[in-house]
């Protein structure tokens, strides 16, 4: 009886949290999605539009742009040539080590449930950021 009981909240819980797109739609705001930038803006809000600084990305990290976490770390160390190497990425988080001319100069820890950014200046530098990303 208990098993079935969590089984069934459990289940419900997950169909909420899936559903939070077509639950917004529900209250009347609309989404609308831009052709040139791809990025959603809900009712009357406006989202910052890109400057072009922030969206050019060196070859070597295109594959990283596409994150959440790419360009608040991109605005907090500059856009240098830097590397970055994954060290862990798994369900609860995504950890960056970033090098420039092959010495690490940063690490970056994204907690993907509650968008929480860190990144960490590795020589001395400590703490940067950390903050939730929106």
């Amino acid at each position: 009886m208990n098993k079935s009981m969590i089984a069934l909240i459990a289940a419900a819980t997950m169909l909420t949290a899936c559903n939070n797109d077509k639950a917004d739609d529900e209250n009347g705001e609309k989404s609308v999605q831009t052709t040139d930038e791809n990025q959603t803006q809900t009712g009357n809000e406006q989202q910052k539009q890109p400057t072009q600084t922030e969206t050019q990305t060196s070859p070597k990290n295109e594959k990283w742009s596409s994150l959440p976490e790419y360009d608040k770390i991109i605005e907090n160390i500059g856009n240098e040539d830097y590397t970055f190497n994954k060290e862990t990425d798994n369900d609860g988080k995504r950890v960056f080590l970033i090098e420039l001319n092959g010495e690490k100069q940063y690490k970056t820890v994204f907690v993907k449930n509650t968008n929480r950014l860190k990144i960490i200046k590795i020589n001395g530098g400590g703490e940067i950021y950390n903050g939730i990303i929106k």
